[in-house]
């Protein structure tokens, strides 16, 4: 499948010169049939990560962490009102020769403009995680907490209104159709979320239905608050998510930039909402270093620990502390 793709690309970009070498073309011609072509971009990712489970013994591991080529276009079909699209495939497994292939991680189409904001549909992410859950998505390696709501990324229609004086809306609804949802079941889980930014603040609230999009604990709604304040280098992050009958969840991030060097520090907790209370939480440093434009590497450190003794599993065996040291590399384009 990759061998038709590119042989596909190699053809379509003979045709495109010859097309070209055939016409006489002025400069400003020739510019606007430039910005007409679709963006394409990409990174490879690659991370050696050492886990070690407390009654569980350790492992090292060097992974594909993330890699991704994508495509994007935009265009102004009426005045003010722009069309787009985006499709961006992961998975590719960039450490193994022999990796089955990509999968889709974002596919959408939508119009914008000035006047009404956004409207899109596809998979991509959704309005909640967006607004609130800002922690949780920071890191290149990522823990165990966070996700304290449902509805997935896929089969969305989702709103974006413009700012008004600094107010954001967004709106999301996710279409599953019989058998699209895990519960086999038509449902149509909504996400509501409001963003204000005034200056350095910005703050932030959202809700998910959570009504079976990917066939969760429970339908009860998910509630999400977040605040940042920007301090010239720093960003504070804090945010707070409760679902009943599944859990609580804090974040907390400090992200300081000094030159090419940015480092971050954040502390997360899961309380669980059951019969035993478990609570679980993570530690994690972060200092990376940008090597040029394109192209960064990073150290993270993640300390975590857990009421219940098999929180954490590895090979077979459980424990109730963890820890991981990762080392990356990221090229971009």
């Amino acid at each position: 499948m990759n061998k038709k793709i590119i042989a596909s690309a190699i053809a379509a970009a003979t045709f495109s010169g010859a097309a070209l070498a055939q016409e006489t073309m002025s400069a400003s011609e020739l510019a606007a049939k430039m910005d007409s072509m679709p963006t394409v971009y990409g990174n490879i990712q690659y991370v050696v990560k050492h886990t070690n489970v407390d009654g569980a013994g350790s492992n090292v591991e060097h992974a594909d962490n993330g890699s991704t080529l994508g495509v994007k276009h935009d265009h102004e079909f009426a005045p003010g009102i722009t069309g787009f699209f985006k499709l961006e495939l992961d998975g590719f497994g960039a450490d193994e020769k022999d990796s089955t292939g990509a999968n889709i991680d974002e596919a959408y189409i939508g119009i914008k403009g000035d006047s009404f904001g956004q409207l899109w549909v596809g998979s991509d992410d959704s309005i909640y995680e967006v607004a609130v859950d800002e922690v949780a998505q920071f890191h290149e390696v990522g823990s165990d907490i966070g996700f304290n709501y449902d509805t997935g990324e896929g089969d969305l229609v989702q709103y974006m209104s413009p700012s008004f004086g600094g107010l954001t809306i967004g709106a999301a609804v996710q279409v599953n159709g019989d058998g699209d949802s895990q519960t086999s079941k038509k449902s149509y889980p909504w996400q509501l979320a409001a963003m204000y930014e005034m200056d350095a603040l910005e703050l932030a609230v959202a809700v998910d239905s959570n009504d079976g999009g990917r066939g969760g604990d429970n339908n009860e709604n998910s509630y999400g608050l977040r605040g940042s304040y920007n301090l010239d280098n720093l960003r504070l992050t804090a945010s707070y998510e409760t679902r009943k009958d599944v859990a609580d969840v804090v974040g907390l991030m400090g992200i300081y930039t000094i030159g090419a060097n940015q480092f971050a520090l954040s502390y997360q907790l899961r309380d669980e909402d059951s019969a035993a209370g478990d609570k679980n939480d993570t530690v994690i440093l972060q200092a990376l270093h940008n090597v040029s434009d394109h192209m960064y590497v990073y150290f993270e450190g993640y300390l975590s620990g857990s009421d219940a003794a098999d929180e954490y599993t590895l090979e077979g065996a459980s424990g109730d502390e963890q820890s991981i040291a990762s080392v990356g590399a990221v090229y971009y384009f």
